[in-house]
């Protein structure tokens, strides 16, 4: 599917007009045009429409440009690999550092703010779904529509719970609909895991296994068991992560043979490893990938093998300390840089030591160039139409054999398999045989991070391993303390609900 094409451009329009009179209460919402009920919902079109516009979620809603998925301070990418051992930043601007060392504080727009992108999307998803139930068409159609509402309401709260905790969602679509609303409180966190289960376990009942074609980016039911499974996983719930881990290795999906294939425009329309992505067009106003432009260094630091001018800002980098941990044979530092060459001659340069090109001395970088993704080669500027990969049969791979490593009190043969799978491609050797349980457990930290680095994974997994807070304690942050494995909620909402919607702790 394609998000942001001109074939629903001026739905789309219409239907973010009205999206934000659905906002949770304490966020003020306001309508911005009359386009209601009685002159939309009332074909399959229509429907189709609104379900499309939900996908905005995906990359930060409709006000903030590259987040969600995306590579921007906005979304939840960035600030994963920022808050984690992933990544720092080259430019000047003090949010990075906050970051690094967990400040989070509730004025803190870039950290608040997927709160209040998340917070009516979600509200127009559960009035979408009363809708969209009430419309004369295809029957069949009508359900997987109301199944992928479920499935993005789903990941959508599941990335709220994630960053804040139980948040006061509005499954009601009445209530939903009533700006004029009482205010509801948080939800308990079993209560929170409900909600989500629920969703990802209707949505996967009713969706079908995957999409492909045009279609290519909707929520499928393999996604739909990924994202749970991830919940599992948060909860520590591992028998259930390794059931449905199981069941999501038996629907034949398989790593690609080159790693970095799975981030090249070329992949477009996706392979038998990604389960979900975002499509992109670089000429789209959202829904374009803009990672490269953030990490390359300019010319002549960088200059690329395909021959294109890229736009190149050299912000994002992963620290020396990070890098170091790879093997120097893992093909996965393919698209992880550090040594390249800077000129059609093969002349190289080294940016963990610095270096002279073209009689100009250059200093070292802060760290190697977490390049990951392939240009666009109809790009001619800094967006690219490069797909963003949200989640891969690696992630699933690794995950289930954590999981098989918790429930038996050590690694079996399966786990030991899964893991030499992701290892095999990266061309490694297989670990050891004999590893205890905190042995293995070991391993599998840090290859999620030599498979997974800047895919928005780290966080969630620094925070299920107890390390979290710990490694920014560890490089020196006065800051960091156990409240910070949660963001604070937007401080207008807690005095607008007067007090109904209780901040968390800490801040």
């Amino acid at each position: 599917m394609k998000y942001f094409n001109n074939r629903y451009g001026w739905l789309f329009l219409l239907l973010i007009a009205t999206m934000f009179s659905a906002c949770e209460k304490g966020l003020k919402p306001v309508v911005f045009s009359s386009f209601s009920s009685s002159t939309f919902f009332q074909s399959a079109s229509d429907a189709s429409a609104a379900v499309t516009a939900m996908y905005t979620g995906m990359v930060g809603g409709t006000t903030t440009y590259e987040a969600g998925w995306s590579g921007s301070n906005n979304g939840w990418v960035i600030q994963s690999s920022m808050e984690t051992d992933e990544t720092i930043c080259s430019w000047g601007w003090a949010g990075w550092q906050r970051m690094n060392q967990l400040q989070f504080s509730t004025d803190d727009g870039v950290i608040i703010g997927i709160y209040s992108q998340l917070m009516p999307i979600i509200s127009q998803i559960t009035i979408d779904m009363d809708r969209i139930a009430g419309i004369t068409m295809n029957d069949a159609l009508k359900k997987q529509y109301i199944g992928e509402l479920q499935a993005l309401r789903a990941h959508y709260s599941q990335i709220l719970f994630n960053l804040y905790g139980p948040v006061p969602i509005r499954l009601d679509p009445k209530i939903a609909a009533d700006a004029n609303a009482a205010p509801i409180p948080r939800p308990s966190h079993d209560e929170m895991v409900g909600y989500i289960e629920s969703d990802y376990k209707a949505a996967a009942a009713i969706l079908p296994a995957s999409f492909s074609g045009s279609d290519y980016g909707r929520f499928s039911s393999t996604a739909c068991l990924t994202g749970l499974m991830k919940l599992y996983m948060k909860e520590r719930r591992y028998q259930d992560a390794v059931t449905v881990g199981e069941e999501i290795k038996s629907r034949g999906l398989k790593l690609t043979t080159n790693y970095a294939d799975n981030f090249s425009y070329a992949n477009k329309g996706g392979n038998s490893e990604i389960i979900l992505a975002v499509p992109c067009n670089a000429s789209a106003s959202l829904g374009y990938n803009n990672w490269l432009s953030d990490v390359l260094p300019p010319s002549p630091l960088y200059v690329d093998p395909s021959g294109m001018n890229l736009q190149a800002w050299g912000g994002y980098k992963m620290p020396w300390t990070t890098y170091d941990k790879f093997d120097p044979s893992d093909k996965r530092l393919s698209v992880l840089l550090r040594s390249y060459p800077v000129d059609e001659n093969g002349t190289l340069f080294d940016a963990k030591t610095g270096g002279t090109i073209n009689g100009v001395y250059y200093a070292p970088f802060i760290g190697a160039i977490p390049k990951k993704y392939g240009p666009d080669p109809g790009s001619t500027g800094a967006n690219s139409g490069t797909d963003i990969v949200v989640w891969r049969y690696a992630d699933v791979e690794l995950l289930l054999a954590e999981a098989i490593n918790e429930v038996n009190g050590g690694p079996n043969a399966e786990a030991y398999s899964l893991v030499q799978d992701v290892r095999s491609r990266a061309g490694l050797s297989p670990l050891a045989a004999g590893l205890t349980k905190t042995q293995f457990k070991g391993k599998l930290m840090d290859e999620r991070l030599f498979e997974l680095w800047c895919e928005g994974q780290r966080r969630e997994d620094m925070i299920r391993w107890g390390t979290f807070v710990q490694y920014a304690a560890s490089m020196g942050s006065p800051f960091a303390n156990d409240n910070d494995t949660l963001y604070p909620l937007p401080i207008k909402v807690i005095t607008e609900t007067k007090g109904v919607v209780k901040q968390n702790a800490g801040y």
